[in-house]
């Protein structure tokens, strides 16, 4: 998977053949299509996508070109994942999380379960490393307040924050997390 602010934009970086596989760093090609996903949004919208698949001309390693907007494997964007992430960092259970965003319990109790320690951190360190390179005094502004995911919620939406401000990015703040947690705002699950 290869995460892409915009499918216009990857076409772009295609052309030019300036876009990398992430296996082996070989040019990347297209080669057709994903399945069609409908993709839950903010409470009864929906998004539909067909991502686009590329191939590495050197290792033969397939890739899908997976919009910010969504995350890998999940059938709701990175919005309403955030959102349900945030509620959590605020202290609320995964059932009033569900009732909230309108929601199975099940799915909600799942992505808070793959929310772990060990991931947050991950996340928190691309927050940290976005976020240093481009407001390091935002960075060193920001303190511990004792709660590891609402701190790594901050860390990533300052970063957002700051790109926009600077850099006049339009996209929304989730997708832009997006971006810096490479399109896993929850942990992949455990192969094996």
């Amino acid at each position: 998977m290869i995460v892409v602010r915009r499918p216009e934009e990857a076409d772009t970086y295609l052309d030019a053949g300036a876009m990398r596989c992430p296996s082996c760093q070989g040019r990347v090609a297209r080669w057709g299509y994903g399945r069609v996903r409908t993709v839950r949004s903010l409470g009864t919208a929906t998004v539909t996508v067909r991502p686009q698949r590329v191939r590495c001309r050197d290792c033969g390693v397939t890739h899908i070109l997976l919009p910010t907007a969504l995350q890998a494997r999940r059938a709701d964007t990175t919005e309403v994942i955030g959102n349900a992430l945030a509620h959590k960092a605020k202290g609320m259970g995964f059932r009033r999380i569900a009732e909230r965003m309108d929601r199975p319990e099940s799915t909600v109790r799942r992505w808070l379960r793959r929310a772990t320690d060990e991931h947050v951190q991950w996340m928190c360190h691309q927050g940290n490393r976005r976020l240093i390179q481009i407001a390091s005094e935002v960075f060193s502004a920001i303190r511990y307040a004792g709660n590891l995911l609402l701190h790594t919620l901050c860390i990533l939406s300052a970063a957002a924050v700051e790109d926009r401000r600077r850099f006049g990015f339009t996209d929304p703040p989730w997708d832009l997390i997006g971006i810096y947690t490479q399109g896993r705002l929850l942990s992949p699950p455990r192969s094996g």
